[in-house]
């Protein structure tokens, strides 16, 4: 038999209706993957007898565990199932507005769309979302471009074009809806959902599968780099694996098609200001289960979930005082991420608000480059937000146009 090689390697995954137990083969989906490390550990005992022959007479294995890391380059849909996940909510469609007359205004980078009717607050859109315009007698320049929430009212969303576009002032035109494309999540505060997931390495050139079950998503990793693609890091951890000689998922969906966005296409905002002076940007988002062996058992019956936690690094050049200053102030500012596919009007995208953060440093190199200073940051409830405001009531949010 020929060594396994990790080009024949495929991954697929699907949610389990019980943890632990293998849902039914059909409707898995098949994921991308830079790599994808999971595996079963098992603790390991060998006996503290004192022996006169000097010599170990007993060596036993215990508790079956399954942990590893799934990591790719983060694209749309692509990830979706996992940040719901994480984040103990379902992806949700986002909110639109319609029959309004719109009033655009500005002349960049930032634009203003005010409408005659109505409340955006009341409406439910949020700072940090991607919205998009459509139906009335529009300009072309306008419609169907993804446009940022930097700031909001009941009548007016002040938005940036994310691929750096112009908006024609016009208005007011009638009979426009304004609309959040794809899904959106959050951390609720109510109702959370506890996904695990049953997960299939198939080694189609030896003929072997190994099927991972009560499997979830631990800690969630993106890195946004200033050159490069994105990635997502997914620390896993699951309960027991099934070997066998036949595929178990044998009909996944295709693995998604969507570009892998980079940081270069999008926008990033801190303390209300577009940061042009970004070398690079990292957060984590830890869900902390904990689950412990019972007698009896040679898997772990359960994993519980803890606080969701979110935290970060930011670097940028030494500029300005402004991250500085809120780091030596401890000020409370917000975080607005959003990253595209392409530099097309209307591309895919992935947007993360952190609407209430709180800078733990701001040290800074030294050499004869420019400065960098490093802005280790932490996400915390924004207290402030939730229906009828600009924000929502919770820590992070994702949007995502394609899911």
């Amino acid at each position: 038999m020929s060594a396994a090689s990790g080009i024949f390697k495929q991954l697929a995954y699907k949610a389990e209706a019980i943890y632990g137990t293998a849902p039914a083969a059909a409707g898995a989906q098949a994921l991308r993957r830079v790599q994808s490390t999971i595996d079963l550990s098992k603790d390991t005992y060998q006996s503290n007898e004192i022996r006169t022959d000097f010599q170990v007479a007993d060596f036993r294995h215990g508790v079956r565990k399954v942990s590893g890391k799934i990591s790719g380059e983060l694209s749309c849909r692509t990830y979706a199932d996992f940040f719901s996940a994480i984040l103990k909510r379902e992806f949700t469609a986002g909110v639109s507005a319609a029959g309004l007359g719109l009033t655009i205004s500005g002349t960049g980078p930032t634009y203003t769309v005010a409408r005659d009717t109505g409340s955006f607050l009341t409406d439910k859109f949020k700072v940090g979302d991607i919205v998009r315009l459509s139906v009335g007698a529009l300009n072309a320049a306008n419609i169907n471009r993804n446009l940022l929430i930097v700031s909001l009212t009941a009548t007016d969303a002040t938005v940036m074009p994310l691929n750096g576009g112009t908006l024609v002032a016009e208005g007011p035109i009638t009979g426009c809806t304004v609309s959040v494309p794809g899904k959106k999540t959050w951390i609720p505060q109510a109702g959370h959902t506890d996904k695990s997931f049953a997960i299939e390495h198939w080694y189609s050139d030896i003929g072997q599968s190994e099927l991972f079950t009560g499997c979830k998503a631990s800690k969630l990793s993106m890195a946004l780099p200033p050159t490069g693609m994105a990635t997502i890091d997914m620390d896993v951890i699951g309960q027991n694996m099934t070997p066998a000689a036949a595929q178990y998922f044998s009909a996944p969906t295709a693995q998604t098609t969507t570009g892998v966005l980079a940081a270069v296409n999008g926008v990033c905002r801190i303390a209300g200001q577009a940061v042009a002076n970004l070398t690079g940007l990292s957060f984590d988002v830890n869900a902390n289960f904990k689950g412990d062996p019972v007698v009896g058992s040679n898997i772990v019956p359960t994993q519980y979930p803890g606080r969701v936690q979110v935290s970060g690094q930011a670097t940028a050049y030494f500029d300005n005082v402004a991250l500085r200053d809120a780091f030596l102030n401890e000020s409370e500012i917000d975080l607005i991420g959003a990253f595209t596919a392409d530099n097309t009007a209307a591309a895919p995208a992935i947007a993360f608000a952190m609407p209430r953060i709180k800078l733990g440093g701001s040290t800074k190199n030294d050499g004869e480059n420019g400065l960098v200073q490093t802005i280790p940051f932490t996400a915390l409830l924004n207290v402030s937000g939730g229906d009828g405001t600009d924000t929502e009531l919770t820590t992070l949010t994702v949007q995502d146009t394609e899911a």
